[in-house]
């Protein structure tokens, strides 16, 4: 039986991975940078190149105060966002007065089978000159054609003008076998009235 033992060579050391040995890797693939954008929408770059997408979300900042980002997808280059989709969201958050807290399930932003656009935040962004929304949202498989298209989100941002510190996770599904090829992102109220959404393909 042959006998293994340490060394004392440093990962510093290495210069280069073993072939055999492999990674995942982002490729930027588009930005959409908002200027009192009522949407923002990536309608191309989302096809079967890549088994999964990531939209970073960069100090998304409402036109509109307690605005809550949605988003909806579209199986025909964005002609329509109307694709039937069901979600489940839970939040938690904490005032900068230290007076209010909570961490819970709700109900209020479900998607039921909706064909409306989904919420991904619970407090609405603070349009306060210092407020923002950051996060990530994950897109599975979308050209799939034999499963539905599941996606998750987490969000970070400074909430109302009582400014919380509001943290929510959305998942959910796409319920279809179409392929999905585009996606658009809006406040529920009032413009994007600056930020930036990154797409990237995950090798």
């Amino acid at each position: 039986m042959a006998v293994v033992s340490a060394n004392n060579n440093s990962l510093s050391a290495i210069t280069a991975l073993p072939a055999s040995i492999t990674g995942s890797a982002l490729t930027l693939l588009s930005t959409q940078t908002a200027s009192s954008s009522a949407t923002l929408s990536f309608t191309s770059g989302i096809d079967s190149t890549y088994k999964e997408y990531i939209f970073k979300f960069i100090n998304l900042h409402p036109a509109t105060n307690n605005a809550y980002l949605t988003f909806q997808t579209s199986s025909d280059g964005g002609s329509n966002y109307n694709l039937t989709t069901n979600s489940t969201m839970f939040s938690a958050y904490h005032d900068e007065a230290d007076s209010a807290t909570a961490l819970g399930y709700n109900t209020s932003r479900d998607a039921v089978q909706s064909t409306s656009f989904i919420p991904l935040q619970v407090d609405g962004v603070s349009n306060n000159a210092d407020g923002s929304s950051v996060g990530f949202l994950h897109l599975f498989d979308p050209s799939n054609t034999t499963f539905v298209k599941h996606f998750f989100h987490a969000d970070q941002n400074m909430a109302q003008s009582t400014a919380y510190s509001s943290n929510a996770y959305a998942s959910g599904y796409i319920n279809t076998t179409s392929a999905v090829n585009a996606i658009q992102f809006k406040f529920h109220s009032g413009n994007i009235d600056s930020g930036v959404i990154k797409l990237y393909g995950v090798s």
